[in-house]
């Protein structure tokens, strides 16, 4: 009888997925894609710095412009993208990303690049990329069956969150190296790559759109308003990553006001966070077996409490294993909150209501980054970072409180089969 060790990796729940034979060959370019994702955190905002030392308004929105235009780009390509299979979306994303990219490096040779010009380019690089997200999840749907949906969800979600822990220290290196803008040329080439990848790895999917003549450019909205399961998993990943949004102001205050500590302190924080986001992507794939709804709540309550260190005032000692331990717990959520999207919406629609997901969502963390200047100055850092950690461990514990009534109100009648799916 094999050991578990000789029946390694066979017996990971992993082992569908990078063993697939079409998703094996595209795994590569979105790991490299995503390094170029990593490089990007550090070199788009210094660049902006180079352009408009002196103009901080210029400065957010560079960043600004490199994330929130796609929320408009749902919209305004709805009609077009809707029904188009995963690998079409996920490649027309790649394209425009490493064309708007690629174009700054361009206009910095022709003496050209000025902070409105990198601006408007990055802007258009953002466009489709909730399209983009939506159709790598979508792809999953497509090639797998339904068991493997969480833990290919987990691949996609942990090559990212390795990313952003390599990327930044290595977009550092090589900026001094070469500077900012050929760090944002890099970050093009692997959007090429990606492209090139989802061509050649995915042909079969290029196929003719499944959009109906018409088609709403808000359908994607509209489904999710019509299924109460969907729009309160929508209303609960809002409140989870908004309420986050006010740590990213409170925590580097805390750090050098209450604690009187240096940018070490805040780099080991983050760096803690990553380490224990990486562990916590790895084990998402084993939580399949789990109810996912429940895990999904639960993920919520248990990041709340384990933030609550940093807001009490603990000492470093027992609130850096706390921020590391609260990184393991949100990394899974992405995972199973997609993977309750991928069970509850047909392959058809898939794109169309990810996509608005994910409009609505890259809104969240940025409002309440905008919150967090507010309510620090009228409170202080570490009150803020009480209140963040309390308000997220209430929104989880109101949400399953809600789970449970729906459940109790449903059970007199017994269940029936959709209600089952939707709970798993």
């Amino acid at each position: 009888m094999p050991s578990d060790a000789s029946r390694f990796p066979r017996s990971s729940p992993y082992w569908p997925v990078v063993s697939h034979p079409q998703l094996r060959r595209v795994l590569p370019g979105l790991a490299v894609s995503a390094l170029g994702d990593g490089l990007a955190l550090v070199a788009v905002i210094w660049l902006a710095i180079q352009l408009a030392p002196h103009n901080r308004t210029w400065i957010a929105l560079a960043v600004a412009a490199y994330t929130l235009p796609s929320a408009a780009g749902t919209v305004v390509f709805g009609r077009l993208l809707r029904g188009r299979s995963g690998a079409q979306l996920a490649g027309w994303d790649a394209i425009l990303r490493a064309s708007a990219l690629g174009a700054i490096p361009l206009a910095h040779l022709a003496g050209l690049l000025t902070i409105g010009l990198y601006v408007v380019l990055l802007a258009a690089s953002a466009l489709l990329h909730s399209w983009g997200s939506a159709g790598r999840f979508t792809l999953i749907a497509e090639l797998l069956p339904q068991r493997h949906h969480l833990p290919a969800n987990a691949v996609l979600t942990t090559i990212g969150g390795f990313a952003t822990i390599v990327g930044p220290p290595l977009a550092g290196i090589l900026i001094g190296w070469a500077g900012p803008v050929w760090v944002i040329a890099i970050d093009a080439a692997t959007f090429a790559v990606l492209a090139l990848t989802y061509r050649l790895a995915l042909p079969a999917n290029d196929g003719p759109a499944r959009s109906e003549s018409g088609a709403s450019r808000t359908a994607g909205f509209a489904v999710i308003r019509q299924n109460p399961a969907l729009l309160g998993l929508l209303v609960l990943s809002l409140g989870f990553f908004f309420l986050f949004g006010p740590v990213y102001v409170a925590m580097p205050i805390h750090i050098t006001d209450d604690l009187h500590a240096s940018a070490t302190l805040f780099g080991a924080n983050y760096a803690a966070f990553g380490i224990g986001g990486l562990a916590g992507g790895l084990v998402a794939g084993y939580l399949r077996g789990w109810p996912l709804r429940t895990t999904t709540i639960a993920i919520v309550v248990a990041f709340g409490v384990a933030m609550l260190p940093l807001g009490l005032g603990a000492p470093v000692g027992v609130s850096l294993p706390a921020f590391a331990l609260a990184g393991l717990i949100w990394a899974p959520y992405m995972s199973t909150s997609m993977a309750l999207f991928q069970r509850s919406t047909s392959t058809e629609q898939l794109p169309a209501v990810l996509a608005a997901n994910g409009a609505i969502l890259v809104l969240a963390v940025p409002l309440g980054t905008m919150l967090g200047g507010p309510l620090v100055s009228a409170i202080g850092a570490r009150p803020t970072l009480l209140l963040c950690a309390v308000a997220i461990a209430a929104l989880g514990l109101t949400a399953g409180g809600i789970a449970m009534l729906r459940r109790s109100v449903r059970s007199p009648g017994g269940p029936t089969g959709t209600e089952v799916s939707a709970r798993r």
